[in-house]
């Protein structure tokens, strides 16, 4: 559970709401945003959509297992692990921490529970009540949300939300996905709840952030070189 005794008192995070993006840039833009880090020295909080259905799938997956498990086109390797993800009705968001931050100190699980901890208490903030997994359910291989792991978010036990982590010298980068519950609710007041829970229980104040020019620049070339390419998506 979030244990905000352990956190700093108070500490400024970048927002980033990039809306609806073409699927590679936004797997450019979060690994851009990994690699800027450094000089960034702020987390940020992404928000993100996807211009048309797509599916991503994680780092080290195999392209020709994940091709023949989804129809979604484009197919598009992570910066991250984790397996399988359907972006048709999804809310995406990622989480970026420099090195050094507390939660860049974490060790993996410890920052998977916490992340789906954060998104636990914003869903309790719209009443709606859901809950971390205590263990596993496995029932496709490879596949996100069929079945679920340690942590991952239930709703009615379903899962609803799985994450996915890179953490190196540059820093952490989670990447989420929320497949929304059918019961009422608006994307918009999910993101409010996820600025106040942060507010509340991290001590975060917020900085509405825009990429740079640097930032965006190198998040194009990541497209270009890499994340708009078969063969990249296709290397393993």
């Amino acid at each position: 559970m979030l244990n905000v005794e352990c956190l700093p008192a108070s500490q400024n995070w970048l927002l980033l709401n990039s809306g609806k993006c073409d699927p590679a840039f936004n797997m450019a833009l979060d690994e851009a945003l990994l690699e800027a880090l450094p000089r960034l020295q702020q987390p940020v909080l992404r928000f993100y959509g996807w211009t048309w259905p797509a599916a991503t799938f994680g780092y080290f997956q195999k392209y020709s297992e994940v091709a023949v498990a989804t129809k979604l086109r484009p197919l598009i390797r992570r910066p991250t692990g984790g397996g399988l993800v359907p972006h048709a009705a999804d809310w995406t968001y990622s989480a970026a921490f420099p090195p050094g931050h507390e939660w860049h100190s974490l060790k993996a699980e410890a920052s998977y529970r916490r992340i789906h901890d954060w998104l636990r208490l914003a869903f309790a903030e719209l009443k709606i009540e859901t809950e971390l997994a205590p263990c596993c359910q496995k029932t496709i291989a490879g596949e996100c949300f069929a079945g679920y792991e340690k942590f991952d978010l239930l709703w009615a036990g379903k899962k609803i939300a799985g994450a996915a982590q890179r953490r190196n010298r540059l820093g952490l980068l989670i990447q989420g996905s929320v497949q929304p519950p059918p019961v009422p609710l608006v994307r918009a007041d999910w993101e409010h709840a996820m600025r106040r829970v942060a507010e509340r229980h991290f001590a975060v104040t917020w900085t509405d952030y825009s990429p740079d020019v640097e930032l965006r620049q190198h998040a194009d070339d990541l497209v270009r070189e890499k994340f708009s390419l078969l063969a990249y998506h296709q290397k393993r």
